[in-house]
């Protein structure tokens, strides 16, 4: 909900994925936490595939290994902590430390600030009327493949939590999301919107909306991005619209809200809402409404560049950031590297308040982009920049590092760049991102089988870890490469998923390429 500094008891999303890996500028809040957090949970999106456009399109690429590895290290990521793909994965925005916006205490009015929908006197209000789409939990698709591949014997060892083992509110929800049973979690907000009359066969009946009831919905929704049940997604998306009908703003209710206006719906919803469109393959779309919402943002701040309290601009302009870095995003999936340039360029050189630290990260985001579009000389300028920044005598840090290795790849010196990444791993013990990148090395340099038994030796040291979608596409990859009976292998793989994975962001045909028996 919007005034989560005083009120914890709703769910919030920046704990509940505080693991997955962070996009990029989840670098750049000035909450200084948040940098240190960003490069501990990197671990992820390196890969040998290149993904284009969405989600969806990762998916459908996702079958051989064609790309060659230049910039594109990362299948999943949109701008990953210390990779990069120039795709979309949703919804990483929720990471960002400053999500909580507790590093500035502002007054409700000030968080809550935003224009109700104008009504026409003696017209009756559109109102949203949202209800849950399916009537059937989520199963378990793991589970199922489990029974299906492997029987009923392995299925008995899988130990997951249910929506059934957790307390029914909001403190088993933050329970199932922090252990990863987000399919659980989406089911749980199933039964809980239920009890607020907006649950299976309620759509399109009118029901009063409350700071609990619209974050359940964020909840939900994010969830459903985050699992790639885009469908489903969509349909219950669909009532909310923009949250621009008056029934979601707080002078709808005066008998229960007397003395609060503006938004019951938090921020970070309306960011999903217009980031909605890239989920579903129209990214014209979601820049359309990342604009306007850049907009808003940028006319609220300026609203209060001269009225008390002196923290609410500051407080405006951290959210006129969010949306700016959801626009670069979203141009990169379209790409449209002028406007990226920009963007980037306005970001470091017109703000007199960023870090160097900050400053640093841009700069190496900037690089990678430039790596996207084959400029290695541009790349190369933009990360010798962010070396610039680096503390003076400091030794090469995970970045800089990372920020070679790339450029390295890109001249095809795979020896050498493997190197480098084995440098950034001594810094980062068991970091998947980076092991995704030397194996494209390995693999590129004609060594298919250390590649294989290097991504094996880390799942095998930490299989919670590393068994994430990118590196099972790629080991999945490299069974078929050396051998035609790779089916075994991958079925030992789904053993262990079985055993340490309650879900995985996309589908086990996809990671592990095992095709449905008849």
């Amino acid at each position: 909900m919007n005034s989560k500094s005083n009120n914890n008891s709703g769910p919030s999303l920046s704990q509940y994925f505080a693991n997955d890996p962070p996009s990029f500028f989840d670098e750049l809040p000035s909450n200084k936490a948040s940098i240190s957090e960003s490069t501990t949970n990197s671990q992820s999106h390196g890969s040998f595939i290149k993904s284009t456009a969405t989600s969806n399109s990762l998916q459908s690429n996702a079958a051989t290994i064609t790309a060659q590895p230049t910039a594109s290290t990362g299948a999943t990521g949109n701008l990953a902590s210390h990779t990069f793909s120039g795709g979309f994965k949703p919804p990483e925005y929720i990471e960002n430390p400053s999500e909580l916006e507790d590093d500035l205490k502002v007054p409700d009015q000030v968080r809550n600030f935003w224009e109700p929908a104008h009504t026409e006197p003696g017209v009756p209000p559109l109102l949203t009327m949202p209800g849950i789409q399916t009537a059937n939990d989520l199963p378990d698709l793991i589970g199922a493949a489990v029974l299906e591949h492997l029987g009923n014997q392995e299925l008995s060892l899988r130990k997951i939590l249910t929506a059934n083992n957790v307390t029914q509110d909001e403190r088993g929800l933050r329970c199932l999301i922090a252990a990863g049973c987000y399919r659980a979690a989406v089911n749980l907000t199933g039964s809980l919107l239920t009890i607020y009359g907006q649950g299976y066969g309620r759509a399109g009946q009118p029901a009063k909306h409350s700071p609990h009831s619209l974050q359940l919905w964020f909840t939900r929704l994010a969830l459903l991005a985050k699992l790639g049940e885009y469908e489903l997604l969509q349909q219950e998306a669909e009532p909310f619209d923009l949250l621009n009908r008056s029934d979601v703003y707080y002078e709808f209710y005066p008998e229960m809200y007397p003395d609060k206006t503006g938004s019951i719906a938090s921020f970070s919803f309306r960011l999903l809402l217009a980031e909605l469109p890239i989920y579903l393959g129209n990214p014209q779309l979601a820049l359309d409404r990342l604009s306007e919402l850049y907009v808003i943002c940028n006319e609220i701040k300026q609203y209060y560049n001269e009225r008390q309290p002196p923290e609410a601009q500051e407080f405006w302009k951290k959210r006129e950031l969010r949306v700016l870095h959801a626009i670069v995003n979203c141009a990169l999936i379209m790409k449209k590297f002028n406007l990226i340039d920009d963007i980037l360029r306005s970001m470091i050189f017109d703000r007199s308040d960023l870090s160097k630290e900050e400053k640093r990260a841009l700069f190496s985001a900037w690089g990678r982009i430039y790596l996207q579009i084959g400029d290695i000389f541009g790349a190369e300028q933009k990360f010798a920049e962010a070396r610039r920044l680096r503390k003076i005598y400091s030794q090469p840090d995970l970045r800089d590092l990372v920020d070679k290795g790339l450029i390295t790849v890109a001249k095809n010196d795979f020896p050498e760049a493997y190197a480098t990444f084995q440098k950034a791993l001594h810094l980062e013990s068991g970091n998947t991102m980076i092991l995704n990148n030397m194996g494209v090395c390995l693999l590129y340099a004609g060594k298919l089988k250390d590649a294989i038994n290097l991504f094996e030796r880390a799942i095998n040291l930490n299989p919670q870890k590393s068994l994430n979608e990118s590196l099972l596409v790629n080991l999945s990859t490299l069974y078929e490469l050396e051998s035609n009976n790779s089916k075994n292998k991958k079925l030992n793989l789904l053993r262990l998923i079985n055993r340490y994975k309650p879900d995985l962001n996309i589908s086990l045909e996809i990671c592990l390429k095992l095709q449905a028996t008849n």
